[in-house]
């Protein structure tokens, strides 16, 4: 017998029973689980990364349980249930793709109805503008930068700021002025080191952070996944680095840097 989402739901009832639940579960709330939901999606993200597609259907269940505990939380809150979450992300796609679901009927069968490219365009700008109207209805979302997670990874969410501003027209059409501007940034952090203030090393710093995602943005590259994959490249010289230390009876805090060097180099050499 193979278990279904209703007997995951009713799992997690069980787990938040109050008389015969799991203690931890019990203790948990909404915040408190934030930072396993942040874990699982990370996992899920290093499992494609690897090609481990057999671990991925486990991390895949784990980061779908983490929705499953929001859902019961917010239930026993009386905010929402798991119901009402499939019912909203449903409703929005198929919102969202008219040219798939033309009359909004999800069950409405394939190729019975069809819009032209013209038709596509005016319904999405509808769409859009219904979105809109929706948004300018609650007080605290007035900016196209609404919506976008603060709880991102820094780089991520750069990148979704930029884009969203892009949108509005507020963007370089090309990288160039991106690189005049990455030059711009690196000259000012130069400026603050020579001040000796920290607090503007650091503002500096993060401007030449956010030049170096638009940059990447522009280039179509993700930043986020362009970094873990050179603190990958960074980790698997730096253990070569180790191994031929240790092979030598040395140790890395041993070694000064000329040696160093030439170990790293020795590494690139050979692919890593």
């Amino acid at each position: 017998m193979s278990y279904r989402i209703d007997d995951l739901l009713y799992l997690m009832e069980r787990l938040r029973d109050p008389q015969h639940g799991c203690p931890w579960d019990l203790e948990q709330n909404f915040q408190s689980i934030v930072p396993h939901t942040l874990e699982e999606a990370y996992e899920v993200a290093d499992a494609i990364a690897e090609g481990d597609f057999p671990q991925l259907t486990g991390e895949l269940g784990d980061l779908l349980f983490q929705v499953v505990y929001y859902a019961q939380l917010g239930r026993e809150e009386g905010l929402f249930d798991w119901d009402r979450v499939v019912d909203g992300v449903t409703r929005k796609l198929v919102r969202r793709h008219p040219h798939v679901f033309p009359d909004g009927n999800l069950r409405t069968p394939p190729g019975a109805l069809s819009l032209g490219a013209d038709q596509v365009k005016q319904r999405w700008e509808e769409i859009k503008a219904e979105e809109r109207a929706e948004r300018s209805s609650e007080p605290e979302q007035l900016s196209l930068l609404d919506d976008v997670p603060r709880a991102l990874p820094a780089l991520s969410r750069a990148h979704k700021l930029q884009k969203r501003a892009s949108r509005a027209g507020f963007d370089w059409a090309e990288p160039g002025p991106v690189l005049e501007k990455i030059a711009e940034e690196l000259d000012e952090v130069r400026g603050a080191l020579a001040l000796g203030r920290h607090e503007e090393v650091a503002a500096e710093m993060g401007d030449l952070l956010f030049a170096v995602v638009n940059l990447a943005r522009h280039l179509d590259v993700d930043a986020e996944s362009a970094l873990r994959a050179g603190n990958e490249k960074f980790e698997r010289r730096f253990r070569f680095i180790e191994r031929q230390l240790a092979s030598e009876g040395a140790e890395v805090e041993q070694t000064d840097l000329v040696r160093l060097d030439q170990l790293w180099d020795a590494a690139k050499q050979s692919g890593l």
